[in-house]
């Protein structure tokens, strides 16, 4: 017995419009894609690109005081401050005893006069006192020993680790400024020489060495001092030697004892503190 036309014709229908559903509907993976799985450690990882390229780029600054009244500042000029680039590898890095004494030994060169880290600890030292805190340091210069003078602003929050105070000062000598965080200002700035071109008209030069010929008990030296005068401070900032002073009215010595440069200028910035009664 043969199958009805009727039903064989039903069901071909019933298969021609399935088939035709389906080239109607998208594929699977065309009407639903899954969402990419979330990177947890992505977010993490962005913001530490970020700290560590604000770390390069800028520096933070601190807070100025607001004081309306003009009053005499400090201005220090650190001399002799041992901070040189050398490629060592593949990457440029102020040189140092600790961490390139192999390296300099094969330049011809001695390890034990390259401590960079004389200048860091003496600019923590001008940094950290209450004198700069109340708003009362002017300007700090350094001169290197291959003669790169630089200017530091008086509002600059320095580093506090060696490692990051190093990588900061080889980018200054390489790039020759460093701007603030989010600014254009130019809180680190290669400026040419001499210093004296900088330093305010009138003001006293006061050099400090061991081996000065005429000694002052510092608190009482710096008492006496004019108020409107502005004072300007040159200590050397290297392991051995002793400044130039041909550009100082007075060349002094304020111990019986060497000292170093961090200690020197706490000693300074005591005076100053004790003159001008800042708490």
């Amino acid at each position: 017995m043969g199958r009805p036309y009727a039903v064989k014709g039903r069901k071909k229908k019933r298969k021609l419009d399935e088939a035709a559903a389906l080239d109607a509907a998208p594929p699977a993976e065309e009407a639903e894609e899954p969402s990419p799985p979330e990177d947890v450690g992505g977010e993490d990882k962005g913001e530490e690109e970020e700290e560590e390229h604000a770390a390069v780029e800028g520096l933070p600054v601190v807070p100025r005081p607001v004081d309306g009244k003009r009053r005499p500042g400090a201005i220090f000029v650190l001399e002799r401050a041992c901070l040189e680039v050398g490629k060592v590898g593949k990457t440029m890095h102020i040189l140092n005893s600790d961490d390139h004494a192999n390296y300099l030994r094969k330049q011809n060169r001695n390890p034990a006069d390259y401590r960079p880290d004389i200048i860091h600890q003496a600019l923590l030292a001008i940094f950290d006192s209450p004198l700069t805190k109340a708003g009362r340091l002017q300007a700090v210069y350094v001169r290197t020993e291959k003669g790169v003078l630089f200017e530091i602003k008086p509002y600059v929050r320095m580093p506090r680790t060696f490692k990051r105070f190093c990588g900061l000062m080889s980018q200054l000598l390489q790039k020759l400024s460093i701007t603030a965080v989010g600014k254009r200002e130019k809180l680190l700035n290669v400026v040419k020489n001499p210093v004296t071109r900088y330093l305010p008209v009138g003001a006293r030069k006061v050099g400090l060495s061991f081996s000065a010929e005429k000694s002052v008990n510092l608190s009482d030296y710096v008492a006496k001092s004019c108020d409107d005068e502005p004072l300007v401070f040159v200590v050397g900032a290297m392991a051995h030697g002793k400044i130039d002073k041909e550009y100082t009215d007075d060349y002094i010595q304020i111990c019986n004892y060497p000292l170093s440069a961090a200690c020197c200028l706490n000693r300074i910035c005591s005076a100053l503190e004790q003159k001008w009664n800042i708490q």
